[in-house]
């Protein structure tokens, strides 16, 4: 079907890029659930309902059902799911084992002379990239899923940078996703010493002031291999080059502006200055080898430093670092900047300060406990407002694992969903700048991102989408075999609720047009049930949240 003709569709759905507006505040923390209270609950925190979830958190209650949740931590997967990550070997891989497995260009013709078998890195992404989309439809504990992503956004790493193509997998495994219901300092602090982090921001070739050049002394002693900073020997990208030696400030302005402060916490230039003499010497053992972290006490700066008016005493080594860390994990503004983060991405686009304020505060009482946070979160009486329902835009990774969660399809992901996903605006695992995706409307709301969501949608329902097969006929039993009682039947199955008299009267109108074509040239106009479909999954109720 031509995409100009749902231009009806288009408009509405554009109509989502408005300006959010605040919630107002409640002036008493009280709760009403209000009506559909499972619905909403499932939207915001495990990728939308499916008929089993829903009855789960029917059954449990939404207070049940969220303890179930935070307590259910490394949940056992479906013997199904775990089969599929089986098929995906890449996942249980150390990073050494990447680079030794899938190595770059220069490695590959290496191991072809050495007659060892290689595969090419980019499965590394694809891999990754399956299992995030397999485990947010499927795996035992939505919420968690919906965490890992948050907290991977939050300590963002680009697997288009250089040796972190080899380190990521690792970052989500072995650092996000064990601490997404623990510490928050222990969640940053192993993102600070993980080799994607250090690299990805350039911590791994900052040193003290004034260090001596390595390379001179090689010059004198070419049989010393004991280098104060390690470089890159594979020679297929940028990163080939030696190393400039000094100071860089990227890590600790990140840090400060992003992980923990905000960019109003407070700080100064000279507080992120501060900040990298601490971390001087924070580095990667060999990062295309065996990709370890180490400290490099030649490049530490051992001189005292202050951070934030806190005396930070000389030759602290490693614990310098470890210092700034416990300062920021601890720090109020480091609890407001969290406290707004979560609440944009599970609230509202402009959450009330209160809100922030509210779950500020538990941060701080708890000193950090990310449990204690997620409940303030929830149990506000904000996060049920009758102006929260709805108030989110799915971002694309969310759109498409609500899509195929809606419909239970049959998922075995292709490359063409993963660059589905990209052609909506979310390259997974390749956001282009620490900031991460964005996690408000707008930046996902324009004319062809819809058109690539729609196309999504249609392709999904319709079979055109290589590895995923959906049963339409399974998902709803219309009370008329009519477009209408199709409407009706698959709005309540996708939608969780029956779709709005707009969209209802919108996709009415696209069917009335096509069986009208099809009239005019002589052949029958049965109900085009997968137009439905896809229709419903492009609507504004199924793209809000």
């Amino acid at each position: 079907m031509r995409i100009a003709s749902l231009c009806p569709l288009l408009v509405v759905l554009l109509s989502c890029a408005k300006g959010a507006h605040p919630l107002p505040s409640a002036s008493e923390p009280a709760l009403a659930f209000g009506p559909d209270a499972e619905v909403h609950l499932l939207q915001r925190l495990a990728f939308g309902p499916t008929p089993a979830s829903l009855e789960e958190a029917r059954r449990l209650g939404v207070r049940g059902w969220l303890e179930a949740r935070l307590a259910s931590v490394a949940a056992a997967p479906s013997p199904a799911l775990e089969a599929r990550l089986r098929d995906l070997p890449t996942l249980t891989l150390s990073t050494r084992e990447l680079l030794r497995d899938y190595p770059a260009k220069k490695g590959r013709e290496q191991a072809l002379l050495d007659g060892r078998e290689t595969q090419r890195p980019v499965l590394i992404g694809l891999e990754l990239s399956a299992a995030k989309v397999l485990r947010a439809v499927e795996g035992p504990n939505a919420l968690e899923e919906v965490l890992v992503d948050f907290w991977f956004n939050h300590f963002n790493v680009s697997a288009d940078k250089g040796a972190v193509r080899w380190m990521v997998t690792s970052y989500e495994r072995d650092v996000i996703r064990p601490h997404v219901f623990g510490r928050f300092r222990d969640l940053l602090g192993a993102t600070a010493k993980h080799p994607a982090m250090l690299f990805y921001l350039d911590n791994w070739r900052s040193t003290r002031d004034g260090m001596p050049d390595p390379r001179e002394r090689l010059a004198r002693r070419r049989a010393s291999m004991t280098l104060d900073m390690e470089m890159d020997d594979d020679g297929d990208d940028d990163e080939a080059s030696p190393p400039k030696l000094g100071l860089n400030e990227n890590y600790a302005r990140e840090l400060l502006e992003l992980h923990t402060l905000g960019v109003d916490g407070g700080y100064t230039q000279a507080d992120v200055r501060e900040v990298a003499r601490c971390f001087t010497g924070w580095s990667i053992r060999r990062p295309r080898k065996d990709a370890e972290f180490a400290f490099r006490r030649r490049a530490h700066d051992t001189a005292a430093k202050q951070v934030l008016g806190q005396a930070i005493p000389a030759r602290g080594g490693v614990e310098d670092g470890e210092r700034v860390l416990d300062l920021l994990a601890r720090h109020p503004a480091t609890a407001r900047h969290l406290a707004l983060k979560l609440a944009r991405r599970f609230v509202s686009d402009a959450p009330p300060p209160a809100l922030v304020e509210r779950v500020a505060k538990a941060y701080l009482d708890s000193d950090g406990d990310l449990r204690t946070v997620y409940r303030a979160l929830v149990w506000s009486p904000e996060f049920w407002a009758p102006e929260a329902r709805g108030a989110k835009v799915k971002t694309p990774f969310e759109f498409v694992v609500s899509a195929l969660r809606a419909t239970r399809a049959d998922v075995t992901v292709r490359p063409r969903l993963v660059q589905a996903l990209a052609r909506m605006g979310e390259p997974l695992y390749r956001a282009p700048a620490p900031t991460g995706f964005p996690e408000v409307a707008a930046p996902w709301v324009n004319s062809g991102a819809l058109v690539a969501r729609l196309n999504f949608s249609l392709d999904l329902v319709s079979g055109r989408l290589p590895g995923t097969r959906v049963a339409l006929a399974s998902l709803a039993t219309p009370t008329s075999p009519t477009a209408e009682g199709w409407v009706d039947a698959l709005g309540v199955a996708l939608l969780g609720t029956p779709p709005s008299e707009e969209t209802r009267a919108t996709i009415l109108s696209a069917l009335s047009r096509r069986a009208q074509s099809a009239s005019a040239e002589g052949e029958p106009a049965p109900v085009d049930v997968p137009l439905i479909a896809g229709l419903l999954l492009g609507s504004p109720e199924f793209q809000k949240q």
